[in-house]
């Protein structure tokens, strides 16, 4: 058998060639049946089994199966839709799923008849969310429809309940702030916007919290007192976080761009420390009214664990309460000069 560098290994037959008895690695085994080709009686592998059946087919059944069942569990004020009168059969209509999906109705009903087409992701993906499926039935049809694994599913746009968006806007003397699993803020006061010179951008990176930590100037210079040490401390969290979003696209898009714009977070990041959330001290330098000192403390939402609403609360010390005033009580075009 002849080695990868062209010498001569022990057998005789070639590599990649005849391994065993004459037989051809990828090609014939047991008996003249090629590998990767007849299996079971003449059956190519992949191809026909089972009195000329095939994989293909047996996927394809069990996908109109699947759709139809799916389809018949689902009741029109499930998925928002009016109740359209008597209904010969439980469940929604083909036509109603090809509305939520945006695919032909054509199409829908092929798949669901188990004809010979191949679905595009983009359209397994779309009659996925109209039939509300979880992540492992949504896995499960790319599988059938596509013989692939599903890719990574695209976390759905997280959301603040109108109550709680009052409660965090109405919260004060202290800056205080709602963070979503990827650390977006979501929800905030005027005393955070006067305290750390925020406010909302056009850019999705623009309302991250680790983002702004490494890459925006008037975050580092507030809180240049203990920067270094916050930050290591803040990425620790941020990877224990991380770890429940594995494969989440919105992560990997965020971590892959402070990996490529901040040698700090890239060498923190390296570290591997994971760290819990808590209790803590908190001091700032404000570029207007100076030092500022607050006990800080984060509590998780009960119904959402992934969101955590962080408050501060401020210390008598540095005369922190009345300069915090001055700073709510300050007309906001005359603060942006000296946040920016």
């Amino acid at each position: 058998m002849r080695s990868l560098d062209g010498d001569y290994a022990p057998v005789g037959a070639s590599n990649g060639d005849r391994p065993e008895g004459g037989a051809i690695n990828g090609d014939r085994l047991d008996g003249g049946t090629t590998n990767g080709d007849r299996l079971d009686g003449g059956a190519t592998n992949g191809d026909r089994l089972d009195g000329g059946t095939t994989n293909g087919d047996r996927r394809r059944a069990e996908l109109a199966d699947f759709l139809r069942t799916k389809r018949a569990s689902l009741q029109p004020d499930d998925v928002g839709l009016p109740d359209g009168g008597r209904r010969r059969t439980p469940g929604l209509r083909r036509e109603e799923v090809s509305l939520l999906a945006g695919v032909g109705t054509t199409w829908y009903t092929w798949l669901e008849q188990g004809r010979d087409v191949r679905a595009s992701l983009e359209v397994l993906e779309a009659v996925s969310r109209a039939l509300r499926l979880s992540p492992a039935e949504r896995a499960h049809v790319i599988l059938l429809g596509r013989g692939e694994q599903a890719p990574p599913c695209k976390a759905p746009a997280e959301e603040v309940s109108p109550t709680l968006r009052r409660l965090v806007e109405n919260l004060g003397p202290g800056p205080a702030y709602l963070l979503g699993r990827r650390w977006d803020y979501l929800a905030w006061n005027k005393s955070f916007e006067r305290v750390f010179g925020w406010g909302p951008g056009d850019e999705p990176l623009s309302r991250n919290h680790v983002w702004l930590w490494f890459m925006d100037p008037g975050r580092r210079n507030l809180c240049s007192g203990d920067w270094a040490t916050s930050a290591r401390l803040l990425v620790a969290k941020f990877r224990a976080d991380s770890a429940h979003n594995i494969g989440d696209p919105g992560f990997e898009e965020l971590i892959t761009a402070l990996n490529s714009s901040s040698p700090e977070f890239r060498k923190l990041w390296k570290r591997h420390e994971v760290a819990g959330s808590g209790e803590g001290r908190k001091e700032l330098i404000h570029p207007v009214v100076g030092r500022l000192a607050f006990a800080h403390a984060v509590f998780h939402h009960g119904e959402r664990s992934e969101q955590r609403l962080i408050l501060y609360s401020p210390l008598c010390e540095q005369d922190t309460p009345a300069k915090l005033e001055r700073l709510l009580e300050a007309d906001a075009e005359a603060l942006e000069p000296a946040l920016a």
